[in-house]
């Protein structure tokens, strides 16, 4: 049987690959320790499957077709398409059609439509988190996308119905699997907007001060009313909640913080502690 070994959380600001060095050494040996300890807990779940959850930022989907959930149940994906990529060393990244089209059936069979490709590109955030921790080769990677890019959006509590559905999909799978989860996106930025640049930093310490009670429903609540006002790319939480949904709502540690101006994003990194994980 299939089981959760392993559940993480990780920005995927842009200028991580554009403008490294911008932050100053300082800041990026502070970061780098956040990655080499999220790289360490990874490799600790030694996951034979990776379920990414992640917006995609217009690089497969579009106004004119843009579903609020998908699920990429591919053999293969391809690498990120943007130019300024090109240094990352995912060319192509397997993906798992057998866990990935479990997971579409368990969503059917459980009132859930989300749209289904069999052919994905997988932007940067998937593959800088993946990159900054030195994860090469990566897993084979079922990636769920969630719209965080344009209004309208899922709520908060469909996410964390999604998790659920995600957690059931990992529980009922007959193959013998480690599977890991992984969320990208957020803390609070702005993008795109007279406000771009602009960090939350007091919206980021109350929302990770919500997601370690492990009360989902306050935390439902908090979003709710927070999150948007932390800046249209604070969206990408939804990620994050999904995840924590998946584990159960408990665990979560906050590995690193870095709100770092020059990435205009509050770039924040987690996992979760499972009990069952060690086994």
């Amino acid at each position: 049987m299939a089981k959760l070994v392993g559940a993480f959380a990780a920005s995927h600001a842009p200028l991580m690959a554009r403008a490294w060095d911008a932050v100053g050494p300082e800041r990026v040996a502070s970061i780098s320790k956040t990655f080499e300890e999220l790289s360490r807990r990874y490799h600790e779940a030694r996951p034979d499957v990776l379920v990414m959850i992640s917006p995609d930022h217009w690089v497969n989907f579009f106004i004119n077709n843009l579903p609020s959930i998908c699920f990429g149940v591919g053999e293969t994906h391809n690498g990120p398409p943007e130019p300024w990529l090109k240094g990352v060393p995912y060319k192509t990244i397997a993906g798992h059609p057998e866990f990935a089209m479990h997971l579409a059936n368990t969503a059917f069979a459980n009132n859930f439509e989300p749209s289904l490709t069999h052919h994905m590109e997988l932007d940067h955030g998937f593959v800088i988190p993946l990159w900054r921790m030195g994860v090469n080769p990566p897993p084979a990677i079922v990636p769920v996308i969630i719209n965080t890019v344009e209004p309208p959006m899922t709520t908060p509590q469909r996410c964390v119905e999604l998790g659920r559905l995600i957690r059931k999909a990992i529980d009922s799978f007959p193959g013998d699997l480690r599977v890991a989860i992984m969320a990208t996106g957020g803390l609070s930025h702005s993008i795109g907007e007279h406000d771009m640049g602009r960090i939350d930093e007091q919206f980021d310490m109350d929302c990770m001060a919500e997601f370690k009670t492990g009360n989902i429903e306050q935390l439902v609540r908090f979003l709710d009313q927070r999150m948007e006002p932390a800046g249209n790319g604070t969206a990408e939480v939804r990620n994050w909640l999904t995840a924590h949904a998946a584990v159960g709502g408990k665990g979560f540690d906050m590995i690193g913080y870095h709100p770092y101006q020059e990435w205009y994003v509050g770039c924040g990194f987690a996992s979760w502690v499972l009990p069952q994980a060690a086994a």
